[in-house]
């Protein structure tokens, strides 16, 4: 056997319809299209949603845009959960030591130094400040966002005002 003498095995290779070539032959006159109709002209153009704004219009055109679910935490490092005075660290007693907004995310960051076991309960911990906490001797405990494992709701007006 030869190279000149390679093929490809019967059956496996076909040619494609060629359609719109008269109608002498099989994809003739409407050449598959059926009869009318926008889909049977080429009239549509390319990223027609139907009539809805399409994606390249909805799309911001300059500078970025401001993403409306983005999840912003308060951050609060190590030395000023040592300055509180608290055992039990959690959202409400850092809202009402005037420390954090009212129903805002907290993350402890890991700046500073903790001379006492403390328990704290956030919705974040850097990996130093969940080192530094159970080397003190105390606990990490990570609480689940408020609107659960799915993303969060939509800020801004012109999203959420409908």
């Amino acid at each position: 056997m030869k190279v000149h003498d390679l093929k490809p095995p019967a059956g496996s290779t076909k040619n494609r319809k060629r359609v719109g070539r008269g109608i002498g032959g099989k994809g003739g006159k409407t050449a598959g299209r059926g009869t009318k109709g926008q889909r049977a002209r080429g009239s549509i153009p390319a990223g027609f949603e139907g009539g809805q704004l399409p994606l390249h219009m909805r799309v911001p055109k300059l500078k970025g845009f401001n993403n409306p679910f983005r999840v912003e935490y308060q951050g609060l490092n190590l030395d000023v959960l040592d300055a509180s005075g608290l055992d039990v660290v959690n959202p409400e007693t850092l809202h009402e030591l005037g420390l954090t907004h009212k129903g805002a995310l907290i993350k402890v960051l890991g700046r500073g130094e903790l001379t006492r076991p403390l328990q704290v309960k956030a919705h974040g911990f850097s990996k130093s400040a969940a080192a530094a906490i159970v080397a003190a001797g105390g606990t990490v405990e990570i609480q689940p966002l408020p609107w659960g494992d799915r993303r969060p709701p939509a800020k801004g007006n012109h999203l959420t005002n409908r």
